[in-house]
């Protein structure tokens, strides 16, 4: 498929060449071209004037080009590192999105730590499992053993390793905690460990058939619902559906098999995955997990809406929070 990024998404369309319309995210036509609407905005790595953290790109697979964003804070020597997978449905969004340099440059500042922005090829011209399989490539190559990246073989505590993303980003993560738990399960003789002390889920991306909470009665007349039927499936044709476990927690039959003993939930009051992140606690609280997990909801706002405005005082406070996690 070829991709093309548009700046009017309401422009003259032939709405019969549409094979996925999926607005106001991405569309993708008959003949294979998508269209994506956001996350276009992409910046090269640098040395922020203000916070001195500087950033560099890092291709780790030549072959699928799979790349990672790192960022390092002034004057360090060892710290913990934090893996961020970036949100975007799967389809839209990079490392390299300005949204995401900006937030992680700054996370990385205020948190004191070596943040890794993994790039995985993006559905639906490379369909999920795909994403998922870059950013586990990615997340393993974290802990390569006297590596060869000078930032993480000098600065890095790999005994403090967080995992945090947004929307499917967040999605992605809540399966490596169980991939984590998967691969310490191993017999010792192939077991290969990596240490997670927590995980961020910021507005994670949680689906299913059945609607929840206040879902069908407060959103749905604005398209919402349909919307998130259909990224789902457009990022995973393969998927079983809408209780695929790996975007329906309440599937899982593993959930309580997490390698991790603590977990923060943001959710935002006006966003229409807030109750899937309630009710992602409480599945979990039922579960046989039996790690602390905590949902944060900011009020009045909507959907990843640090990133939209990471200056205003609830992203700044939201910020704040997640700082505070990663060094509890």
């Amino acid at each position: 498929m070829k991709s093309e990024a548009m700046i009017n998404p309401t422009g003259n369309l032939n709405l019969e060449d549409l094979l996925h319309d999926c607005r106001p995210l991405f569309m993708v036509h008959k003949n294979g071209r998508v269209h994506r609407f956001v996350g276009t905005d992409e910046v090269p790595p640098s040395v922020d004037s203000v916070t001195g953290v500087e950033s560099k790109d890092v291709v780790i697979d030549s072959e699928t080009g799979v790349y990672v964003r790192l960022y390092k804070p002034q004057n360090v020597d060892k710290v913990g590192v934090l893996v961020y997978i970036h949100g975007g449905g799967f389809c839209v969004q990079s490392a390299s999105s300005l949204g995401y340099h900006n937030y992680l440059n700054n996370l990385s500042f205020k948190a004191n730590m070596i943040v890794v922005s993994i790039n995985y090829r993006n559905a639906p011209e490379y369909p999920l499992p795909i994403g998922y399989e870059d950013s586990w490539a990615a997340f393993k190559w974290v802990f390569v053993i006297n590596h060869v990246e000078s930032w993480l073989r000098d600065h890095a505590d790999l005994s403090r390793v967080y995992m945090a993303g947004d929307s499917s980003g967040a999605n992605i993560v809540h399966n490596f905690a169980k991939r984590v738990k998967k691969q310490g399960d191993e017999t010792p003789e192939s077991r290969v460990t990596y240490p997670l002390k927590g995980i961020v889920l910021i507005n994670p991306y949680f689906w299913g058939t059945d609607r929840i909470g206040s879902e069908e009665k407060r959103i749905e007349p604005t398209g919402f619902n349909s919307l998130m039927d259909k990224v789902w499936m457009v990022a995973c044709p393969e998927s079983s559906g809408l209780d695929d476990p790996r975007i329906n927690p309440e599937m899982d039959h593993e959930l309580g098999d997490l390698g991790v003993d603590k977990i923060l939930v943001t959710v935002a009051e006006f966003d229409i995955l807030r109750d899937r992140g309630f009710y992602y606690k409480d599945l979990l609280l039922k579960s046989r997990w039996n790690g602390d997990i905590k949902v944060i909801e900011t009020f009045g706002e909507n959907h990843v809406f640090h990133l939209k405005k990471p200056d205003s005082s609830k992203a700044i406070e939201l910020m704040n929070k997640i700082v505070e996690f990663l060094h509890s």
